[in-house]
């Protein structure tokens, strides 16, 4: 994964497999932009390090699951987003993808 920005990471979106190189945390929001939920929590809950669990609290906030959300936005000690979950998607997907 070379430098892959947001725009080429939404059109990645169109292939049937993730690029090479993403984080388990960038490979899971990639499954959720593809609307495979289970597939992108399986992704999220591989590693149990900041990012992951952020995108964890993400998904299960999408889900409609507030409990269970903020208790891993409260692992990965960051504050529950109040943002949409397509913005939220986006501003982690832009972290992420700067971290490399």
């Amino acid at each position: 994964m070379d430098d892959l920005d947001l725009r080429a990471f939404r059109d990645s979106l169109a292939e049937p497999q993730p690029p090479v190189g993403l984080s388990p945390a960038l490979e899971a929001l990639w499954w959720d932009g593809k609307g495979d939920w289970n597939k992108a929590h399986e992704r999220a809950q591989e590693h149990e390090n900041r990012a992951g669990m952020h995108v964890h609290a993400y998904l299960h906030r999408k889900e409609g699951d507030q409990s269970n959300a903020e208790y891993w936005y409260r692992r990965c000690d960051v504050v529950p987003s109040t943002l949409t979950v397509d913005e939220e998607w986006e501003e982690l997907a832009r972290a992420l993808l700067k971290q490399g």
